[in-house]
């Protein structure tokens, strides 16, 4: 009883999670459109970093404890690609919009599947292989008719999804031996001191009502991540992981009630085989897991 309502509160805060982060592009959108990226996302990694510094400082050991960490660079450098990603996605909602950009970017996990082995030196079999390819066939169905189909813009969020699924292999290899309170700390303030000269150089006055909205965008972000832990503490991550998926039922409401963009059939069906793809890979996963003896 007790692990069918872990389970329960666990797909209840992936589907919350979901919504806050589908909110949350929106009000990038938002503010991308009306100021420069670079500094929409210098900001939201100040309160990023402010954030899990007081987060360390509250933990034992002190942010000393949380800065000590066995992969400096790659700590580093995952920051730094976390930051880029999040500048390149955030482009891609303003020159393709929010429903083809998250379609595309839906992917990501295939990518993580398929650069596994090369960087985790983890076993995929035909069946995931077969999975990644026709996951990409659902991306070339998603860019392949209409305007967009040999516009650099349409690469744009492919980019950007190859960069977080390195960024996220690069989360699982550093996890070997530096605690999550540790990749958290580094993912903070390695992004803001990254992200702080190039923003500040496309410094633009913001008027007080996107200061609120700037607010809002801070405050969702370290909501969303705060409740995507929480959901993975309380339930397998196999078992709920498919609910991330729901951001893409969300953003496509999203921009097209408010932003009014279309939501072509291509577009549809597309996203619809890159998510059937990702949930088999999923559960690809889970059997291999099972199947693996405990050592």
């Amino acid at each position: 009883m007790m692990r069918e309502q872990n389970l329960r509160l666990g797909i209840i805060l992936m589907t919350l999670t979901s919504l806050v982060f589908a909110v949350q592009d929106a009000m990038s959108r938002h503010l991308a459109g009306e100021y420069n990226v670079y500094m929409v996302v210098m900001i939201r990694f100040w309160f990023f970093a402010a954030f899990v510094i007081a987060l360390a400082a509250r933990s034992p050991g002190g942010i000393r404890a949380a800065a000590r960490t066995h992969f400096p660079k790659l700590q580093f450098l995952r920051g730094t690609l976390l930051v880029s990603e999040i500048c390149v996605i955030v482009t891609g909602f303003i020159l393709l919009g929010l429903v083809e950009s998250h379609a595309v970017f839906t992917c990501y996990p295939l990518i993580v599947a398929a650069l596994s082995g090369p960087v985790l030196g983890e076993h995929v079999g035909w069946r995931r292989w077969t999975a990644i390819g026709i996951g990409f066939l659902g991306v070339l169905i998603i860019l392949e008719p209409g305007v967009a189909v040999f516009s650099p813009y349409a690469l744009i969020p492919l980019v950007s999804a190859t960069m977080f699924a390195v960024y996220s292999l690069l989360t699982r290899y550093v996890a070997r031996k530096d605690p999550a309170t540790v990749t958290f700390f580094w993912a903070g303030v390695a992004g803001a001191i990254v992200m702080t000269p190039i923003g500040l150089a496309h410094w633009q006055t913001m008027s007080g009502p996107d200061w609120g909205w700037m607010a809002a965008l801070c405050c969702t972000s370290v909501i969303g991540h705060f409740m995507m832990i929480k959901a993975l503490e309380v339930a397998e991550a196999s078992a709920i992981q498919p609910f991330a998926y729901l951001q893409l039922v969300f953003i496509a409401i999203i921009g097209v009630s408010i932003f009014n963009e279309t939501l072509r059939p291509n577009v549809i069906v597309g996203a619809g085989v890159v998510v059937a793809a990702g949930l088999f890979t999923l559960w690809r996963a889970r059997v291999r897991a099972a199947q693996t003896p405990l050592e």
